[in-house]
C-alpha cells in the first residue's frame, strides 16, 4: 500500500521545505522523483538542490539529461519513472497518477496559491476512496510539519 503524505506550506516556501525530505529521503537509501509541470521549475529547483546549503549538496540530474535512470533524485515534469524511484514529491500542481509502484508519495502545495490549493483538495479528494494511506501534514508556526488528518 502506498503512503500518500499531503504537506500543506503555510510558514515556508518549497525551496526550503523540499531540500530537507529530499536529503532525508535519500539518506535512507530512496531513489527519488521531484515532479513539477513547467522546466522553468525543474531548473529553479536543479540549482536549489545543489546550493541549499552550504557544506553539502544533493545529487541529481534532469530529465532532459542523459544518465537520468541512474540519478538518486530526478527532476522531471514528465509522469514516467525513470529512475525507479521509492518516492515521488508532485510540486506546482503536477497531476497525481498511477502512484501504486511508490512506497511513499508528497503532494506539496503552498496554501497561500489558491491554484495549488484547489488542485490539492481534487487530489485529496481522488485519492481518498483507494486503497492509499492518506496522511495530512500542516506547517505550525515553527514550520515544523503537524499532522492534521
Amino acid at each position: 500500500m502506498t503512503e500518500v503524505l499531503f504537506y500543506h506550506l503555510t510558514e515556508s516556501k518549497l525551496d526550503a521545505a523540499l531540500p530537507p525530505l529530499v536529503e532525508k529521503s535519500v539518506e535512507r537509501g530512496w531513489r527519488v522523483t521531484v515532479q513539477a509541470t513547467s522546466e522553468g521549475m525543474c531548473d529553479r529547483l536543479d540549482q536549489l538542490l545543489w546550493t541549499f546549503r552550504a557544506d553539502s549538496f544533493i545529487p541529481h540530474g534532469v530529465e532532459s539529461e542523459e544518465g537520468t535512470a541512474e540519478q538518486p533524485v530526478l527532476l522531471t515534469i514528465q509522469s514516467a519513472d525513470t529512475n525507479q524511484s521509492d518516492i515521488r514529491f508532485y510540486v506546482e500542481t503536477a497531476e497525481v497518477a498511477d502512484i501504486e509502484r511508490y512506497q511513499r508519495v508528497v503532494v506539496m502545495f503552498d496554501g497561500h496559491d489558491n491554484d495549488e490549493l484547489n488542485h490539492a483538495r481534487e487530489s485529496w479528494k481522488k485519492l481518498r476512496g483507494g486503497s492509499h494511506s492518506l496522511t495530512y501534514w500542516q506547517q505550525g508556526p515553527d514550520g515544523r510539519w503537524q499532522k492534521r488528518a
